[in-house]
């Protein structure tokens, strides 16, 4: 397994979900009470999203906090630290 920033995972999860509801920037900041400087900034990985923030994300996007966090899972460590693995399928480019 590869090790990944989840800032950026997170972020990824976040473009394709937005996209995939036909959502702009600004459209998905009124949605979820957020500003668009925090969601272009929580899409480029510069910032990572609270539980309220995941909440209100998911919500404004119709789809479940587990779809923005697809693929980030934890491994317990064997004695003092753990680690994020990045386990995500392989899906089309959505650019």
């Amino acid at each position: 397994m590869q090790t990944v920033d989840v800032a950026t995972l997170f972020a990824e999860n976040l473009v394709r979900c937005r996209k995939e509801a036909g959502m702009s920037q600004e459209e998905l900041g009124w949605g979820a009470s957020l500003h668009r400087t925090e969601i272009s900034q929580l899409e480029r990985g510069m910032r990572l999203a609270r539980i309220d923030t995941l909440v209100k994300l998911a919500g404004a996007l119709s789809v479940s906090p587990c779809d923005l966090l697809e693929g980030i899972e934890w491994s317990p460590g064997r004695t003092m630290s753990g680690e994020f693995e990045l386990k995500r399928a392989r899906r089309p480019d959505l650019n």
